[in-house]
């Protein structure tokens, strides 16, 4: 009968070797197979010899990517040799996902000693019962999502470098920036130091290393506590609120499709040297997040769906239509991630027509424009700009004879066919069909108002003032344009 594989995980404890337990030492001697994660750690000495796993942290992009080929070549190993060891820093239970990881592999046996962590010494030298004072452990790289409804204790591990203290303090935007802060390095070593500082000076004051964790009592602010809070207030409008009690899905569409289009006039109206447009700007905003959450509020009521449901969905599919992130896809453009986009779509969507998946809600230009463009995708395009424009002379002349023929209906249909041509002019310009339309409406109402005030200033009624007078001054509004 062939022998199992195992693998047996010792801790190296937190630093200096009086804190490595015997139950490791007696292992380390006995299997002549050793395996380091890496050599930086002040009793990494004790495994001698071992083959480490540091190469794969120069040339892996991810963690992720590390911990997985560490996998892999622990188990192959293990295979080989029937029993291998595997020394990991600290406790091979506190943060160590090679570890984790291993034990959810089923290729292997895998037997874990308890060990002691930097954990141990960090509650003593900070003089805390975590359990007592409710203190939560995090990894650095995880703090701003992990982090996201908490203020604090907090126990920071894996601030291995100056950038990650640098993340740290950005993702902990409503700090107020005094708030105290103990960074703990090299604990349980004769180099341990230990810092007392501030939110704001938190990667200023030391030069982070591989054992340097950060302990927040408090911080000023959750972090994303804006959003909990406007999660909380919709909650409670919906309770209260006479008009939003009353609101459903289909209700609501007028006001989510308006708030929308003055998002679109707020953005439009962004200019980088007047703060008033970005104040516009976040307030639209908001009022589009707030209809998402509304309807997520009315859904969550009457037992449906949340708005995790909601944000876990749409982190899931950006993780899966981006391959060439979190994948081995490669895209180099951004036409390889659009393609790359629209094929993985195509896929989860099980679609049978190039059409499907358009919203036949779309504004009438946009709606044009992204049938225009599903439909080129398949070959049926005109190969240059010339086509469209001919078609658009085309096009122009049955509707004057339609006009001519006074039809009603051949007039409309006519009408519409001169739109779809020019929608597909602006495609093949590179030109957005809706936007521009807009911007041209937009260009023509502030022509208009400035008509206005400039007939009020001749003291002109502009329902008694005749054409000639409108286009004289129509004239002059567009000259000072210029």
């Amino acid at each position: 009968m062939t022998r199992a594989a195992k693998i047996v995980v010792v801790g190296l404890g937190p630093g200096s070797d009086e804190h490595v337990t015997v139950e490791t030492l007696s292992a380390i001697e006995r299997v002549s197979n050793r395996y380091l994660r890496t050599s930086r750690h002040p009793s990494a000495h004790l495994v001698d010899p071992a083959a480490t796993f540091d190469q794969l942290y120069e040339h892996a992009d991810r963690f992720d990517e590390v911990y997985g080929a560490i996998v892999d070549q622990l188990v192959d190993a293990a295979q080989v040799h029937g029993e291998i060891l595997y020394a990991v820093p600290g406790s091979p239970m506190v943060l160590e996902r090679s570890v984790q990881t291993l034990l959810r592999d089923d290729r292997v046996d895998v037997e874990v000693l308890p060990a002691m962590s930097f954990l141990d010494v960090a509650w003593a030298r900070l003089g805390i019962d975590p359990v007592e004072a409710g203190v939560q452990l995090v990894d650095a790289y995880e703090f701003a999502t992990t982090c996201a409804a908490s203020n604090g204790p907090l126990l920071i591990a894996h601030v291995h470098a100056d950038w990650v203290l640098s993340d740290v303090k950005l993702a902990g935007e409503h700090a107020s920036g005094d708030e105290p802060v103990v960074i703990l390095q090299r604990l349980g070593t004769p180099e341990e130091l230990i810092t007392r500082t501030s939110w704001s000076e938190l990667d200023r004051d030391v030069e982070a290393d591989h054992l340097t964790c950060v302990y927040v009592p408090r911080i000023g602010a959750p972090i994303a506590d804006g959003y909990v809070r406007l999660h909380e207030l919709a909650r409670t409008l919906r309770e209260r609120c006479p008009w939003d009690i009353e609101q459903t899905h289909d209700s609501l569409v007028p006001h989510l499709v308006e708030e929308a289009f003055e998002l679109v006039d707020a953005i439009a109206a962004l200019d980088p040297d007047d703060p008033a447009t970005e104040a516009a700007f976040i307030e639209e905003l908001g009022d589009v997040l707030y209809q998402v959450e509304f309807h997520a509020t009315i859904a969550e009521q009457e037992g449906r769906f949340s708005i995790a449901d909601v944000t876990d969905t749409m982190h899931d599919k950006l993780v899966r239509r981006h391959p060439h992130v979190f994948g081995d896809v490669a895209a180099d453009d951004a036409d390889a991630v659009k393609a790359n986009w629209d094929d993985i779509k195509r896929e989860e969507k099980q679609r049978t027509s190039v059409f499907d998946g358009v919203p036949q809600s779309l504004p009438a230009l946009a709606y044009g424009q992204h049938l225009a463009r599903k439909a080129a995708k398949v070959g049926f395009d005109w190969p240059d700009v010339a086509g469209p424009l001919a078609k658009v002379d085309e096009e122009l002349a049955e509707l004057r004879e339609a006009v001519a023929a006074d039809d009603q209906v051949h007039i409309a249909e006519e009408l519409g066919d001169v739109v779809t041509a020019l929608v597909n002019v602006a495609r093949h310009t590179g030109i957005d069909a809706e936007l521009s339309g807009r911007a041209a409406a937009r260009k023509f109402r502030t022509r208009f108002e400035q008509l206005e005030l400039l007939a009020a200033e001749r003291g002109l009624d502009l329902r008694a003032a005749d054409l000639q007078q409108l286009d004289a001054m129509w004239n002059e509004v567009k000259s000072r344009e210029t």
